[in-house]
């Protein structure tokens, strides 16, 4: 079994944003030479998640929409007596810190429209993620 495995830094422009990283992982998983087998993103932070979706500006918008919906900030959370941050956490929290993609024949297997995204929570900031390719 071959594994392979790097790291993104993303440097990330506001508090709530998606950035699509998703050419990024097709070279890696390229570059990694699996042919068939499994890649893992994960997002090294508690306060960024990793989704995959459709890369379309009014869903992205509706995407950071709902998220603030959910978990707004200031709405009294515990944890922001500490660093004003607990709707980050929460959101990261629920939305989860990473996916796993199939690879086959050298390339990631995802639908069409699905592209695959850091979702800050709590920018800007200078992010890491960490993409891991397994498989033969």
């Amino acid at each position: 079994m071959k594994a392979y495995f790097e790291e993104i830094d993303i440097p990330t422009r506001s508090r709530r944003e998606l950035i699509d990283i998703t050419g990024r992982v097709e070279g890696f998983v390229e570059k990694s030479g699996v042919e068939n087998g499994i890649c893992l993103v994960f997002t090294l932070h508690s306060t960024t998640a990793v989704i995959v979706n459709e890369h379309e500006g009014g869903l992205m918008n509706d995407i950071l929409r709902k998220v603030g919906e959910e978990f707004p900030q200031g709405a009294g959370w515990s944890h922001d007596r500490i660093d004003d941050n607990a709707d980050a956490h929460l959101a990261s929290t629920f939305v989860g810190p990473s996916r796993t993609l199939p690879v086959k024949n050298h390339r990631l297997v995802r639908g069409t429209w699905q592209n695959i995204f850091l979702l800050e929570l709590d920018g800007p900031r200078s992010r890491r993620v960490v993409v891991e390719v397994l498989g033969e």
